[in-house]
């Protein structure tokens, strides 16, 4: 057999009952939530900002930087909302390389995934008990999200997942606002499609039982840019980009459209310092149009510590293991600058 059951992993209620949350940390975390969801309804005109690491490796240099967002987030709360990016589980294009704290909780060490979901809901626990800021992970797995539907407060459906049947009826029953990304190949029906998808109604099968969801309103587009068939970068954040998905996006007739714009990844072409040049092309192709400036409703942004990447084992205290980030001085610039124009 092609399969070896290593260990059995706890179910969720048994974690939870382990790492619970306080009743007022509840309080903090379904505020954030209700903040976020009151923007996309168009009730509160601050704009989001998306934004860590590309993965979180280890606890404590995360959680310096969010301490670092959450002083910011003080002096832009008039203007901005931000949602610390605590990114737990990693896609890999070839399965190869490190696939998060949920694998590795020790990138160092073998994977321990009973031991990784702990150590995820802990950080993210942390993120809302200690800094008050409820954070974005990407559900790489849809059965993990039962662990940690209680402490997120964004969730996002990466290039790759994004037309997986499991991953869009998943999302219809998610009570959290959902991010949903263009695939890779930068069909952006596909995404139209998945987002039609996680709006509606559905029965399927989920961690062993028989479910029913209602949709969530409450789905919406990430922008990331496509690779085409010759492997080079196509960005998608150009305003010509944006208002064809903005017109095409309207005749699906969904409660709330809202664009998020990715300005890493295949947008800045893995150039990690374009990052500030394409969030101000982005900002000023939303003052330009006033259908644009309703429907872009923030930014995604890798950024961490220290500028670049490293390869795992070299200890460099909060220097991205897998897509190179933004430093946090240029983080920090880039994040008044938003503030200011968005």
């Amino acid at each position: 057999m092609g399969m070896r059951f290593v260990k059995r992993i706890p179910p969720p209620e048994e974690i939870i009952a382990q790492l619970p949350v306080k009743e007022e940390v509840k309080a903090l975390r379904d505020n954030r939530v209700n903040e976020i969801k009151k923007i996309l309804r168009n009730e509160d005109d601050r704009f989001l900002l998306i934004i860590g690491p590309c993965s979180a490796d280890h606890e404590d240099p995360v959680c310096d930087y969010i301490e670092r967002l959450a002083k910011v987030q003080e002096k832009v709360a008039d203007k901005l909302l931000i949602i610390p990016r605590i990114y737990t589980n990693k896609p890999r294009t070839t399965g190869e390389g490190y696939k998060g704290m949920v694998h590795q909780p020790d990138p160092e060490k073998a994977p321990d995934m009973c031991e990784g979901i702990k150590a995820i809901r802990r950080l993210h626990i942390r993120a809302i008990t200690e800094y008050g800021m409820a954070a974005a992970d990407e559900m790489l797995y849809p059965e993990n999200y039962s662990y940690l539907a209680d402490v997120l407060g964004y969730v996002a459906i990466g290039a790759r997942s994004v037309e997986n049947q499991q991953h869009r009826l998943t999302v219809s029953g998610v009570d959290l606002p959902v991010g949903m990304k263009n695939p890779t190949s930068g069909d952006i029906t596909v995404m139209f499609n998945s987002l039609i998808a996680a709006h509606s109604n559905h029965s399927f099968i989920y961690n062993g039982w028989e479910v029913e969801t209602t949709g969530n309103p409450y789905a919406h587009a990430i922008l990331r840019g496509a690779v085409n068939a010759n492997g080079e970068n196509i960005p998608n954040y150009h305003f010509e980009d944006l208002i064809r998905t903005a017109q095409e996006y309207l005749k699906l007739d969904l409660p709330y459209p809202a664009i998020i714009v990715d300005v890493n990844h295949a947008n800045s072409m893995k150039r990690f310092y374009e990052q500030p040049r394409i969030s101000k092309e982005v900002l000023y192709s939303r003052k330009y149009d006033s259908l644009l400036k309703k429907m872009i409703k923030g930014l995604m942004i890798e950024s961490y510590l220290v500028e670049g990447r490293q390869g795992i084992g070299e200890n460099i205290y909060g220097k991205s293991i897998t897509d190179a980030c933004l430093g946090w001085e240029d983080t920090e610039k880039l994040i008044y600058y938003i503030a200011e124009n968005a």
